[in-house]
């Protein structure tokens, strides 16, 4: 039996075939002019050889490889976890690879994974949060690439960037409380400062205002499950507790709803009405059944995804980078009735 070579180039793959490097260059480039004579004496060829296109070198002549960076901290929530899938099926799709970035440490462990998919050539990267930090966005951008930002608020010309109106969700949340006959209402938020939570929070404070209700805010830790538990335990053991609670997210009103109900033997909806944001898979468990508003990760994904192909084709402007406008799209988010708030 004859042995393969461990690397079988095109010339491997032509020599077999008798006919030129190039005739194996047009039978695997998408609309390239080439027999269906050639063609088949060259595909039966690779396949005996196991031959497989370089895409990563057939890149390179193009100045292009390919490559797209995700940069996420917090991969390990569902809501991150939501966003990774449905980018990495969109760009395997478009025929992309995804470099995943963890930056949940902003150290020199992040810096050198950041300087390896430079060295790569990534084509492009996509911030996927509001928590990397600014300079990491700085430096994709002095790089050259194309840059798609969610959830954040640099202003970088020729850049992407995809945001949510969190102000309807805020006010139809208010809303809520009060037509359940909520009066001691509380926001609770992470440490996390980042653009979208901050923004969610200043515009539930602005609605509850407009109508003329008080909102206890407390903030703690990180965007997290055990995050929600210790908030509960701060707000409950209070003199006077409240009687409806917006969250930042849903994995802090799952953790919170939970430390509700088992430790100070809360019902809810009946004693507490609670409302979360991001419909995570988790709210729509039973025991949960979390009212909450959704965002729309497979559009951001897609439309991400779509705007990189677009911007790839067209054609090198004379225009620099830094005077060309950036693309804003503000996305709505939909509200999930379900069963934690009186009356939804």
């Amino acid at each position: 039996m004859q042995q393969l070579k461990a690397v079988v180039s095109a010339q491997d793959v032509a020599d077999r075939a008798g006919v030129s490097r190039s005739a194996v260059s047009r039978t695997f480039t998408p609309g390239a002019s080439v027999s269906d004579a050639t063609r088949q004496r060259v595909m039966k060829a690779a396949e005996e050889l196991g031959y497989h296109v370089n895409h990563l070198a057939r890149g390179l002549v193009r100045n292009r490889s390919g490559i797209v960076c995700l940069i996420a901290s917090e991969v390990d929530t569902p809501y991150r976890a939501s966003l990774v899938r449905w980018m990495t099926q969109y760009l395997q799709e478009a025929g992309k690879v995804a470099m995943l970035i963890n930056t949940d440490r902003s150290d020199a462990r992040v810096s050198a994974a950041l300087q390896q998919a430079i060295n790569f050539r990534a084509d492009a990267s996509i911030i996927l949060s509001g928590m990397p930090d600014s300079g990491i966005t700085r430096l994709c951008y002095k790089h050259g690439q194309h840059l798609v930002l969610i959830n954040r608020d640099e202003s970088l010309p020729g850049t992407l960037s995809i945001n949510l109106d969190s102000r309807p969700a805020a006010e139809m949340a208010v809303n809520a409380f009060v037509r359940a006959g909520c009066s001691r209402i509380a926001f609770v938020n992470s440490l996390a400062g980042t653009p979208s939570l901050l923004k969610r929070e200043a515009d539930f404070l602005a609605a509850a205002q407009k109508v003329g209700v008080t909102v206890q805010v407390e903030r703690f830790g990180t965007t997290s499950y055990e995050s929600g538990q210790i908030l509960a335990q701060r707000l409950l053991t209070r003199k006077v507790r409240p009687d409806a609670v917006y969250c930042a997210t849903d994995l802090l009103a799952c953790g919170f709803m939970d430390e509700a109900r088992h430790r100070f033997a809360l019902s809810i909806p009946d004693d507490l009405c609670i409302i979360g944001h991001d419909n995570i898979a988790q709210s729509g468990w039973a025991s949960y059944n979390l009212t909450t508003f959704a965002q729309p990760v497979e559009q951001f994904a897609r439309d991400a995804i779509a705007w990189l192909v677009e911007t790839e084709a067209q054609p090198e402007t004379l225009m620099p980078k830094n005077e060309q406008q950036q693309e804003r799209r503000i996305y709505p988010v939909d509200v999930v009735w379900r069963g934690s708030v009186r009356g939804g």
